[in-house]
């Protein structure tokens, strides 16, 4: 019996299934809380903030719709949220809109990007001193917004084989602390080690989890969740069991049952 709040669906454009698909095989799989946190939309349905990855603003009530319809037969608690970017210029659209508006339970802070003159860029991709520097001063402004139950893959930076260096590691200290400090839980993350391993100095390594951050993160004592980011129902469980297997294996103590961060709490 296992929980997962990092479920997407085929609104994201790049995932299989409603959130009935995943309810169902949950249900089969053993499941004890599931929650949903599809890629948020942005008020703006433009190529700046990655449309071709994430539902349009117009299809957001009926992806909670879907939710909230499919939850009224499932044998465990059902959430509906959202994985959102970060920048402080959205903080009213995730305050106002996704929480407010559209009544969702809770948003999830995806650290995918970082902003550079008007544009996002991929943080795997990014390189140079000062560009990962403002991306983790970013990250760290996402966590202390107080909008977000937890964070998503906080490790995503490594995902194409970087090398671990001070830079990446001061900011993952940063982090560490951010987390810590606010009490923002960081998720080990499934996806990431079903995906194909990268070459590094060391040899072979997962995308993510990347055993240096979560060595940080344990010694610091951080809040942990285990989850699946599922993109297919088959997933649900199955990657929520490996990023719990990875977290045993390191002594790393995660929540079973996530505390939500609500409109009224912020």
């Amino acid at each position: 019996m296992i929980s997962n709040y990092h479920t997407h669906t085929q609104y994201c454009k790049h995932a299989d299934g409603l959130p009935k698909d995943y309810i169902d095989q949950a249900s089969k799989d053993g499941c004890t809380a599931l929650g949903f946190s599809d890629h948020c939309p942005y008020p703006r349905d433009e190529r700046d903030t990655w449309s071709n990855i994430r539902m349009k603003e117009a299809e957001a009530p009926e992806y909670i719709r879907l939710i909230r319809e499919a939850a009224k037969k499932a044998p465990f608690p059902v959430f509906a949220g959202f994985e959102c970017e970060w920048h402080s210029m959205y903080a009213s659209w995730y305050k106002e809109e996704l929480l407010g508006r559209f009544k969702c339970d809770y948003l999830v802070h995806g650290p995918h990007w970082v902003y550079v003159d008007g544009d996002f860029k991929y943080a795997p991709e990014i390189k140079g001193a000062d560009l990962i520097k403002n991306y983790f001063a970013n990250f760290v402004d996402a966590i202390h917004s107080g909008l977000f139950s937890l964070v998503a893959h906080p490790d995503l930076i490594m995902a194409f084989g970087r090398e671990w260096n001070k830079d990446v590691e001061d900011g993952f200290a940063e982090v560490i602390n951010a987390s810590y400090d606010c009490g923002v839980p960081l998720e080990v993350n499934g996806l990431g080690m079903s995906r194909e391993k990268v070459t590094y100095s060391g040899g072979l390594r997962y995308q993510y989890p990347v055993d240096k951050f979560w060595e940080m993160a344990g010694k610091k004592g951080v809040k942990v969740v285990c989850n699946a980011d599922a993109h297919s129902p088959k997933d649900v469980i199955t990657l929520a069991q490996k990023a719990r297997n990875y977290a045993d294996e390191r002594g790393l103590h995660y929540l079973d049952t996530l505390p939500l961060v609500k409109k009224s709490d912020i």
